[in-house]
């Protein structure tokens, strides 16, 4: 970790440089997927987040569903999805969700959810009977919950740990320095108290949480908040380059190069993470059940 402390000057920064040049995608597989989650009326990050790996984790029979509707209570900075007032959950989209795994043949599932502040329990319930319906089918798929903070409720943290999925992630997203800017609405201090939260209640359970870089942070802020994580018992960490999705968000203020990910990935797994993924095309989901695996391997 001998790279000097950077912060890329503000403004637009030009063509992208070719390593973080788009993915060639799928294009049936992708479509055949997409088809399949219309039929059921569901969402996936990888289509509303234009992902990059959405492709390559379709065709290892993986993808993220979005519940919880396609409205956010909060103006995050670095996200496309539409901020405002968002629907009532709908009851049958559970079973939705379990039909399509099934249809699709998944053999792990990553569940999300917009940030539903108006809910009570921040979404926790729907969460559960996401959890529940997935693992009624036969052969169930790993699954994984990336849940929202829910306003640092702990009951509804327990709820979600106690159906015990594979991984529990929170992503914290970004240093602590730009969260008024990049995270509004939410406090480092809550999400890291909700990840070690849930190791707590669970020691066995697998917890995960990722960030963005590309966004004015330096490698202090970077080292730091590895460290924070580790401190907080997380297992897995992914670490990816934020792009932005429309002008209306923030601009990206570096790219950072793939020797400088890998130098990230050392500092974590010398910190004792189990599993790092750290590149520009990592995201939250990336690979996720390799990820899982590693981290049972290196118990």
């Amino acid at each position: 970790m001998s790279r000097p402390v950077l912060v890329a000057p503000a403004g637009p920064l030009g063509r992208a440089p070719e390593w973080i040049r788009e993915k060639k995608i799928g294009l049936a597989t992708l479509h055949a997927v997409k088809s399949v989650a219309r039929a059921h009326s569901l969402s996936t990050v990888c289509e509303e987040a234009r992902c990059p790996n959405r492709g390559e984790c379709f065709s290892r029979g993986t993808a993220t569903f979005l519940l919880l509707g396609d409205v956010c209570t909060r103006p995050c900075g670095f996200c496309d999805i539409a901020n405002g007032r968002p629907a009532p959950p709908d009851p049958t989209e559970p079973a939705r969700l379990a039909a399509a795994a099934r249809e699709m043949g998944l053999a792990y599932v990553v569940v999300t959810s917009v940030a539903r502040d108006d809910l009570p329990d921040g979404g926790a319930a729907h969460f559960v009977s996401a959890i529940r319906a997935l693992r009624r089918l036969d052969p169930a798929p790993g699954v994984e919950v990336l849940v929202p903070d829910f306003r640092g409720r702990f009951d509804s943290l327990r709820r979600v740990v106690e159906e015990r999925p594979d991984v529990f992630n929170h992503n914290v997203e970004t240093v602590p320095r730009l969260y008024s800017r990049v995270r509004r609405g939410a406090r480092l201090d809550r999400s890291l108290g909700m990840l070690a939260a849930a190791k707590e209640l669970s020691p066995d359970l697998t917890t995960k949480s990722g960030f963005m870089v590309g966004l004015g942070e330096t490698l202090a802020e970077i080292v730091d908040l590895l460290q924070r994580l580790r401190d907080a018992s997380v297992d897995v960490v992914t670490i990816g380059q934020y792009l932005r999705p429309s002008r209306e968000n923030l601009p990206v203020e570096e790219y950072v190069p793939p020797a400088v990910f890998n130098e990230y990935r050392l500092a974590g797994e010398a910190m004792g993470f189990r599993h790092v993924f750290s590149g520009p095309f990592v995201r939250s989901s990336y690979r996720a059940e390799e990820a899982l695996l590693a981290a049972h391997a290196a118990r």
